[in-house]
């Protein structure tokens, strides 16, 4: 069974997808997943705070990808821009989910990579994201070439509500010309690249 990867461009592409896209959230957070969200959550709540994102998408300052297969939605990732000038070079990786009926496909890979380039095809130099301290998701990072920045504690509640340490992560993915990774080497986006408004 093969994942398809799709960037979705349009809050309408996202809309047209928000109620699997919910099935996925509330898959992910009765996993255990520190996503912001607590149990109980419902598919409505879920699908709302998707529909939320819409106008992000539309004014380019979110990305979102997701993988399917022949049933449908299998995992997600973002990427939030900023539009304050100070910070046009940077992106935050967030809200990296795999559904459990398509765990062990190394999707997680598939969709950290297709944000990697999607951001430096975007001229973004410096991505950030935080998860949970001793989750499988921080040995996930670490694995990606990711460099922890430090631990908060307490930082967040798990999907239960118990206050947990966040470890905070960084990667420096290009030098400043778009297309180009750390090292100078070509980075080469599939066709239809995503390009940030």
């Amino acid at each position: 069974m093969t994942d398809e990867v799709i960037r979705l461009r349009t809050g309408d592409e996202l809309l047209a997808t928000a109620d699997q896209l919910a099935a996925l959230l509330v898959d992910t957070v009765y996993a255990g997943a520190s996503l912001g969200f607590l149990v109980p959550l419902d598919h409505a709540s879920a699908a709302a705070w998707w529909c939320g994102l819409a106008p992000a998408v539309d004014a380019g300052l979110h990305a979102l990808w997701v993988t399917r297969d022949v049933e449908g939605i299998t995992g997600t990732i973002g990427v939030r821009f900023t539009d304050l000038p100070n910070g046009t070079h940077r992106g935050e990786v967030v809200k990296l989910m795999v559904h459990r009926r398509a765990r062990g496909r190394g999707l997680g890979r598939v969709l950290l990579a297709a944000a990697e380039r999607g951001a430096t095809g975007a001229g973004i130099r410096l991505l950030h994201l935080d998860t949970e301290t001793g989750s499988p998701a921080e040995g996930f990072y670490r694995a990606a070439g990711w460099e922890p920045a430090g631990v908060i504690p307490d930082y967040a509640t798990d999907p239960y509500g118990t206050a947990r340490p966040t470890t905070l992560f960084y990667k420096q993915i290009a030098d400043g010309r778009p297309g180009v990774d750390v090292r100078g080497v070509a980075l080469r986006e599939p066709e239809g690249a995503p390009v940030r408004r």
